[in-house]
């Protein structure tokens, strides 16, 4: 005979019957059976759906979030889902694909159905504080699910502040890549690497970004997740190019409307007429029918990542993109015509066209110009004075063991620039009478073909060598003027200089503790510039007598610039290196022993950067304009240099610019 089975329930009439009656008790019991009830499994796109709002804030179409706005991200998103083996995703992306919210996706995600220990990484501080503000902030205050688990930023000890937030279970730790105490600041299980192609070549000196970060998850192992988001910079240096190569490389297939063929896109196969970009349209590769916009919603409902590549890492999958599948009402294949067209007859616009339109690296030629077809364009203008388009001057020193040597650069728009004079101080750093010469040179003036006379609005000077003299010269004359720069190998295009940080200084044999300040310089991205600006082509002398201008950035030389000055400017040329893991790197490397002539100009573009030129608004450059007695928007000087009613203002013209508001 079996034994009877208990239940573990009470029998009818039992006291703990009594207590469940009583108002209110079904609801309790309910509210209980809820809480024993598992979360449901939801991938990243799912929950999305389901409990993401869009703010106002921060969203162009706020409301719920829709993946079915974005089909191809849900591939992406879900990748990042617990239940997906994946443990590091790389996405190289153009712009306007929506990249950012499923990042944000993710992070909510995390702090509703997955928490745990987070790290956010933006290319900076500020830019971190300024996606909290922006785009984490908006994400928790909008979306019901977050807001009940994140307390206020006002209330006590609620763990919301700025650059970390609190919830169940875990925290988000926001921060900089050009912070090594952030990045090392916690063991984190998800990573969300965002932009790492602006990230600095190095975390304050103590090595690459995205490496420290992604060390902080190593102790979570397989279950880990990394993020790592890009729109691609040059090829050869750039970290997510890098990181998708490794990868599998998925693309996005979508069907041909007409004939069903499934391809993923490319900016070969947009075709419009000439100077009608409003005619583009996108023809099939299979049966070269042409796709119109407006088939472009069913094309991306129905598409599909496919890999095509094996990839490094079994654990690594890869996703590329670019603006020809931005969804309607973004960008459409009209507007990409119509960059194209913009870009043409540009480097640097070409440029910013392939990285953020079509989502694809730069190649950066590097092969050194002919010097000798630069030395068949030098200009005629008087010596030591500055053409009419030159509207302030810079100047950048390189420090030698005998000697010192200056060059001086005039700017104007679009960063064109004369060079207007060479220095060489003999006797080098160890002698006082160097650095009285070097300090008499910040006195000079420059007269201007208006009549005014023009002193040096910034001086930049190398501090590889001799160092402590450096500093102690620059604290003399003062930093306002002066601005000791230090040389970093890489591209930054974002930032190319940074700075100024305080650094300690000597003075009188004692330590002077912040006594000094110092801007770093992405010497290969300015060099790059450079050699760029000097391939541009120029105007016949007949177009320049219609009335033909020279192209924005044209290098202008002056008769007296001898050969070997001007082969000390071409003196490095760009290479493609290997290291021991088979990844390609650019690296600049010299032809000829002598390059001081394009270390200066390198030193007097980034005093120029310093002085604010990149980010002067049109009325700014109007205004120097104004002060110099040139026509506003004039563009060459060739038509102005001596002529006696250009101007006669004698100001001296480095005192009203070391006045300007953000230049010192």
């Amino acid at each position: 005979m079996s034994a009877p089975i208990s239940r573990n329930s009470p029998s009818p009439g039992s006291p703990s019957d009594e207590v469940t009656q009583f108002d209110g008790a079904d609801a309790l019991l309910r509210a209980w059976g809820r809480g024993l009830t598992p979360d449901p499994w939801l991938t990243v796109s799912e929950w999305s759906d389901r409990h993401r709002w869009l703010s106002s804030r921060a969203s162009a179409e706020p409301g719920r979030y829709r993946t079915e706005r974005t089909p191809y991200m849900r591939a992406i998103m879900n990748a990042l889902s617990p239940g997906d083996p994946t443990q590091r995703v790389v996405f190289m992306k153009a712009a306007q694909v929506g990249a950012t919210e499923a990042g944000n996706n993710w992070i909510g995600f995390v702090i509703h159905h997955a928490p745990g220990p987070m790290l956010a990484v933006q290319p900076t501080v500020e830019l971190a504080k300024r996606n909290s503000r922006q785009r984490i902030d908006p994400l928790i205050e909008e979306s019901p699910a977050l807001k009940e688990r994140v307390r206020p930023a006002r209330a006590r000890d609620s763990g919301n502040t700025q650059l970390s937030k609190d919830f169940p279970g875990g925290v988000l730790v926001m921060t900089g890549a050009n912070s090594a105490v952030g990045l090392r600041s916690m063991p984190a299980r998800y990573v969300f690497l965002d932009e790492v192609d602006a990230y600095p070549a190095s975390a304050d000196e103590e090595g690459d970004p995205v490496g420290l970060a992604e060390a902080r998850s190593l102790t979570f192992a397989h279950r880990r997740k990394v993020f790592l988001v890009s729109t691609p910079t040059i090829r050869g240096v750039s970290r997510i190019e890098r990181e998708y190569e490794a990868s599998d490389q998925r693309r996005f297939f979508v069907p041909c409307p007409h004939c069903g063929a499934m391809q993923w896109l490319r900016f070969e196969r947009l075709h419009w007429e000439k100077g009608k970009p409003e005619t583009a349209a996108y023809h099939c590769d299979a049966c070269e029918e042409p796709i119109e916009e407006h088939h472009k919603p069913a094309m991306l409902a129905a598409g599909e990542w496919r890999a095509t590549a094996e990839p490094r890492d079994a654990r690594t999958v890869g996703f590329h993109l670019s603006a020809l599948y931005s969804p309607p009402g973004w960008k459409s294949w009209a507007d990409i015509a119509r960059d194209k067209e913009t870009a043409a007859g540009s480097d640097e616009a070409e440029r910013v066209f392939r990285n953020t339109v079509l989502g694809e690296t730069w190649i950066e030629t590097g092969d050194a110009p002919d010097w000798q077809r630069i030395a068949e364009r030098r200009e005629d203008w008087p010596a030591g004075s500055v053409p009419a388009g030159g509207l302030f001057l810079t100047a950048g020193a390189d420090v030698q063991k005998d000697r010192i040597e200056v060059d001086i650069w005039a700017w104007g728009r679009g960063l064109e620039s004369w060079l207007i004079d060479h220095v060489v101080i003999e006797g080098g750093p160890a002698r006082p009478e160097s650095w009285e010469a070097l300090t008499d040179l910040l006195g000079r003036s420059w007269r201007h073909a208006g009549g005014a006379e023009l002193g040096l609005a910034r001086l930049a000077i190398d501090t590889g060598y001799e160092t402590a003299a450096v500093y102690g010269w620059a604290r003399s004359v003062g930093f306002g003027q002066a601005a000791p720069v230090k040389g970093l190998e890489g591209f930054n295009r974002a930032s190319p200089v940074s700075g100024p940080t305080f650094v300690d200084a000597t003075a009188g044999g004692k330590r002077l503790r912040r006594g000094a300040r110092l801007w770093t310089v992405a010497t290969s991205t300015f060099k790059a510039e450079t050699y760029r600006f000097l391939r541009l082509a120029r105007p016949t002398a007949e177009e320049l007598e219609a009335g033909a201008a020279f192209p924005p950035g044209t290098v202008h030389l002056p008769g007296w610039a001898d050969t070997e000055w001007i082969r000390q400017l071409t003196a490095e040329q760009l290479v493609t290196v290997r290291n021991r893991r088979g990844f390609a790197k650019l690296e600049w490397q010299k032809l000829r022993e002598r390059n001081e002539a394009l270390d200066c100009r390198v030193y007097a573009r980034a005093a120029a950067w310093i002085a604010g030129a990149d980010r002067w608004p049109e009325a700014t450059w109007a205004d120097l304009e104004a002060q110099l007695g040139v026509p506003s928007g004039m563009e060459s000087a060739a038509g102005m240099i001596g002529r006696p009613d250009a101007g006669t203002q004698g100001k001296r013209r480095s005192d009203w610019l070391g006045r300007r508001e953000g230049w010192f």
